[in-house]
């Protein structure tokens, strides 16, 4: 099991996955909102590693990543929306390129995730491979609302 980022150089192919998860205990907060966290999964999601997703992005960050492929498997294929906090929290985290993956179900979740989340990129798979939208239209969108991007 990965403990540390850096026995990612042995693993220059696996993917590392993020999934959300909320703590259920109190927070001590008058408004007994619960506190959210997230922890890194492998292997595709199966295997949860113990770890704290921000802090290891930190980590990955200082190690030298050029950039974090961020997919929540909580949002992934579900078409809601991105996890705009984990997004968020994660954007905050680094100074490092932050791509948000999992959850894009139309035009609108592209644009939160850029405007409220952070992100420097956005990839989405199945509302493309079944034509659902193009790429075109996404991009024709984001640019109608501010967001600067290629067409």
């Amino acid at each position: 099991m990965l403990k540390e980022v850096g026995q990612l150089a042995s693993w220059p192919d696996k993917k590392i996955n993020v999934d959300k998860q909320i703590n259920n205990r109190q927070t001590g907060k008058p408004d007994n909102r619960q506190t959210q966290k997230w922890e890194v999964y492998i292997n595709g999601g199966r295997t949860p590693t113990g770890l704290d997703a921000v802090k290891w992005a930190k980590k990955a960050a200082r190690l030298g990543a050029g950039e974090i492929l961020l997919t929540s498997m909580d949002c992934d294929g579900t078409k809601n929306g991105y996890d705009l906090d984990l997004t968020r929290k994660i954007t905050q985290a680094v100074n490092i390129p932050v791509i948000a993956s999992g959850g894009a179900g139309k035009l609108g979740h592209f644009y939160q995730v850029f405007r409220q989340a952070s992100a420097d990129a956005a990839l989405a798979a199945s509302l493309f491979h079944y034509r659902e939208l193009s790429i075109k239209q996404v991009k024709r969108y984001l640019r109608r609302r501010g967001v600067n991007v290629r067409l």
